[in-house]
């Protein structure tokens, strides 16, 4: 019997690890930097923005609305996209949390070698 290897880890390691996949490609950052400055705004206005293609930017939007970062409305024939502040704000409660853990007992400083 096989399973998948993420069941191992917790539901909270599982969460964070999706969030920094879906914050790995920098025209996805550039999305959610630009509708936090906007508030809200049509596709076409993204497209405009980024340095990619109509349906490469629509991609990228499909993986953040996937994930429930972003939030999309259909109005007519374009889609309204704003952020999901709600849920942004308790991803960046958990990257704290998981880099204050990383941090508070670390073993080695940038100065001196590993203590193993």
């Amino acid at each position: 019997m096989t399973y998948a290897k993420t069941a191992a880890f917790t539901t909270e390691q599982q969460q964070l690890a999706r969030m920094a996949k879906a914050l790995a490609h920098p025209a996805r950052v550039a999305i959610i930097q630009f509708l936090a400055r906007q508030k809200t705004c049509i596709s076409g206005d993204i497209a405009a923005e980024l340095p990619l293609a109509r349906t490469t930017v629509s991609q990228h939007l499909q993986e953040l609305k996937a994930l429930d970062l972003i939030r999309g409305e259909i109005d007519g024939l374009t889609v309204c996209y704003c952020l999901n502040t709600e849920l942004l704000r308790q991803v960046q409660q958990q990257f704290t949390a998981f880099f204050g853990e990383a941090t508070a007992n670390a073993a080695c400083s940038p100065d001196e070698a590993c203590a193993c």
